[in-house]
């Protein structure tokens, strides 16, 4: 099973890669927090990766991929968020249990056996956490409708499409209110004094919201014909 590189080289690309595109450059100390390195390892690797021309690395200010490097670090992103939808759809694990087994499975396999995994998925575009699954060109569609839950106005209808928190705990507790992936709900009412929420499924069933669980978790509204009928929270 061929790979581009090492397992750890492979981490470094996929850290340096979210942190690029959150901050426009990851550097030392951030890639040292996000991987439970010593700066020394950092820094060592960071070499490592400049001279197989996966990275361009910069002291005292960061690094950033190259195009080959990104090409690496988006294989094993899609890799990653491809097996976390086999352990769900396929061997029924919940989705705040698969995180840790994608990370090992993610570094197996070429171009090919990804393909037919992806193939033999449905090719599926985003994960169970909501997240965009990259093609077999390493390009993807964020959904440019999709915004955070704490947006919501009142009497607003709308799809949950994902999560920008994926710890265990976070999702353990999405699923004690039977907050799932793709389920319907509408606002009822906004309470200023704690910024919760309260809304309803599409069975009428009520639930309360907290503002830290309305504040991330993506949602998409459903369109409506009737105008526009919300009120402002």
């Amino acid at each position: 099973m061929k790979r581009s590189g090492s397992i750890s080289q492979e981490n470094y690309l996929k850290a340096i890669f979210k942190l690029q595109h959150e901050h426009g450059i990851a550097s030392n100390q951030a890639i040292a927090e996000k991987l439970a390195a010593t700066p020394a390892a950092v820094t060592g690797m960071l070499h490592k990766l400049t001279e197989l021309d996966w990275v361009e690395y910069t002291a005292y200010q960061g690094a950033k991929l190259t195009a080959k490097g990104r090409q690496i670090a988006i294989s094993t992103i899609r890799k990653h968020r491809l097996w976390e939808v086999f352990l769900v759809e396929k061997l029924q694990f919940k989705w705040d249990a698969v995180h840790q087994w994608a990370e090992e499975l993610e570094h197996i396999g070429d171009v090919d056996f990804t393909n037919r995994l992806d193939a033999f998925l449905g090719c599926p575009s985003t994960d169970p956490h909501g997240d965009p699954i990259p093609d077999s060109n390493g390009d993807w569609k964020g959904n440019e409708r999709v915004f955070s839950a704490d947006a919501l106005t009142r009497n607003q209808k709308f799809t949950v499409r994902g999560v920008s928190n994926s710890a265990s705990d976070f999702l353990r507790h999405l699923d004690a209110l039977k907050i799932q992936l793709g389920k319907h709900f509408e606002v009822m009412d906004f309470f200023p004094f704690d910024g919760s929420w309260e809304w309803k499924d599409d069975q009428g069933i009520p639930i309360r919201v907290s503002r830290e669980v309305a504040g991330q978790l993506l949602v998409e509204a459903i369109p409506t014909n009737r105008g526009n009928e919300n009120q402002e929270s």
